[in-house]
This record gives C-alpha cells, structure tokens and sequence, in this order.
C-alpha cells in the first residue's frame, strides 16, 4: 500500500544533483530539497538504500515524512510555484 512521503534534504554541494535525480526516480520534485509524492514501502526502502550509498552520513541530512493516507495533509503555497508533478529529468 503507498504512503504519501515528503523528503527533504540537506547535503555536500557535490552530490546535490545525484540526490536529486536519484529522488526524482520516486517522488515529484516540489523546490530545492523537497521532494513529494506517493511510494511503496518497497520502493521508499529502495530509495533510501540509493541514497545511503551517495551520501555522507557525517555531513548529509534527509528527513522522510510519511502519512498512511492524503486526507489529513494539506499545502499552501506562497509565491512562485517551484517544481511540479513532472517526473522526468
């Protein structure tokens, strides 16, 4: 069953577009360091197992918020909307 997740991340200049485009093969690319979407427990395993062999557990950071269902999330948005729903590079 997919959980909403929301991923955000903090990590070396280096390996900023590796993170990204490893993210972006699960979840939509909202802006800089936050991605969202639906993801399987499998697949969101998967993901993190793709982002512990890029990172450096010393100076990266990632946060995964995940919620069993959308009906209790909700986003605002002020500004310019950044990223979309696209999921290709």
């Amino acid at each position: 069953m997919p959980v909403f997740t929301i991923l955000v991340y903090d990590v070396g200049e280096k390996r900023v577009a590796r993170v990204l485009k490893t993210a972006r093969k699960y979840l939509h690319w909202v802006q800089n360091s936050v991605l969202e979407g639906e993801i399987t427990d499998a697949n969101l395993k998967r993901l993190k197992e793709e982002l512990k062999k890029i990172s450096k557990e010393e100076e990266d950071s990632f946060i995964f918020y995940t919620f069993r269902t959308e009906r209790y999330y909700s986003r605002e948005i002020y500004g310019i909307k950044k990223g979309g729903h696209d999921m290709f590079l």
